[in-house]
């Protein structure tokens, strides 16, 4: 196993690149489910790789394994460590750049409608919002933006907030637009030409909120909302712009910032992830939206194709061995043949990871809490671990 020293994460919205010495965080079957508490054997897999998950030093876990006989939970550790409330399987939870893959959706329905087209430049849509030290809009196209290949600067990558415990508590409550995300990243050069490589960039996907808001002269969560929370009948699902709690049953966060004493996390004002990460969901509810979008009800044949066309992400590799990037969809190699696809996303407190066949029959859902912006190589593991098994089980022999 490798070892466990950490470093200040660079990108606590997003996915995470490990080496084998240290973790540095990169700037979402067959059974009826089970009633909470209920009995599980020990010699269910999903509750032993539950277990497994929470002894790397989580705090709380719940997975979910669907497919088109029913589903099963598992849950371990707890939901809040000061009541020692147990873990329920309809908590909520921040899913941090899970949240992508619905922006990216609304963003390919606009596409379908005739209102956008993936090659269309930012500057055209969004005149002067990127530019300045080497950033030119006109060069980038939306395209670029949804599959992390623009080289624009990581917003998070300065934006202690969400990287310094103290910073945190000053600013949690703070207010972000996105015009002033952007022009973080703006202070920096790009990292790369556009088109030229793939690097994982949470500005890309606040300017993809803006796009939205431009196009329909609403706000990127209410077109999710309209679109496909209410659609789908997501009751457990939110696009917050900045209430800080998590209502109703929830699963509080806990975050050491790369150091010793973890603090809880839980409220924070969402603005300053915004597009890139700022929604709050439940295992169910996102298996029901992946589901969706696979089947083909959320995107017609045309857009899906789009979003299911990837580049290769090297950075990943050591996670994902052989992963590609969509648009806002991340393709993952099984070990057993195959491929699913995914999103996974990482907030301070919170580490959100799934895994979906493509043709949206079988789903695993995992949210876990404890040092979500920062959790070590062994909880990663264990986590790809479950949705690899669980989705190798599934698949007809």
């Amino acid at each position: 196993m490798a070892a466990t020293t950490r470093t200040r994460p660079r990108n606590p919205l997003g996915h995470r690149v490990v080496t084998t010495t240290l973790v540095t965080a990169l700037a979402g079957l067959g059974l009826m489910t089970p009633a909470a508490g209920a009995t599980e054997t020990v010699r269910d897999p999903l509750r032993q790789q539950a277990d497994a998950i929470q002894r790397t030093g989580t705090v709380g876990v719940v997975a979910r394994s669907a497919g088109p006989h029913g589903s099963r939970y598992a849950t371990a550790g707890v939901a809040d460590q000061r009541t020692g409330r147990a873990v329920h399987p309809r908590d909520k939870f921040r899913i941090a750049s899970a949240t992508k893959t619905f922006v990216s959706t609304v963003v390919l329905q606009l596409v379908g409608e005739g209102r956008l087209s993936l090659d269309d430049t930012v500057e055209a849509l969004l005149p002067g919002v990127v530019t300045g030290n080497g950033n030119d809009g006109s060069r980038i196209t939306v395209r670029q933006l949804l599959n992390h290949t623009s080289g624009l600067f990581n917003y998070t990558a300065d934006f202690p907030a969400f990287t310094d415990a103290a910073a945190f508590r000053a600013g949690r409550f703070d207010t972000w637009t996105d015009s002033r995300l952007v022009a973080i990243a703006m202070r920096h050069a790009p990292n790369f030409e556009p088109g030229t490589r793939w690097e994982y960039s949470n500005t890309n996907y606040t300017l993809a909120g803006m796009i939205i808001e431009k196009t329909t002269g609403h706000s990127w969560q209410r077109e999710v909302t309209r679109r496909i929370i209410r659609p789908l009948d997501l009751r457990d699902t939110s696009a917050p712009v900045t209430h800080p709690a998590i209502p109703g049953r929830h699963l509080r966060g806990y975050s050491a910032f790369g150091g010793d004493r973890p603090i809880d996390v839980t409220l924070l004002n969402p603005s300053g992830a915004g597009a890139a990460g700022g929604m709050i969901s439940t295992t169910a509810d996102l298996t029901r939206f992946y589901s969706a979008l696979m089947r083909g009800r959320l995107l017609a044949p045309a857009e899906l194709t789009e979003m299911k066309t990837t580049v290769r992400a090297e950075e990943l590799d050591v996670v994902w061995p052989g992963a590609r990037y969509g648009l806002g969809l991340m393709r993952v190699d099984l070990t057993c043949g195959g491929s699913y696809y995914s999103h996974a996303g990482d907030i301070p407190g919170y580490m959100t990871r799934n895994g979906f066949s493509e043709d949206g029959r079988h789903a695993v859902v995992v949210g876990v809490t404890g040092d979500g912006s920062a959790p070590d190589l062994a909880t990663m593991e264990v986590t790809n671990t479950l949705i690899d098994e669980q989705l190798c089980a599934a698949k007809p022999r």
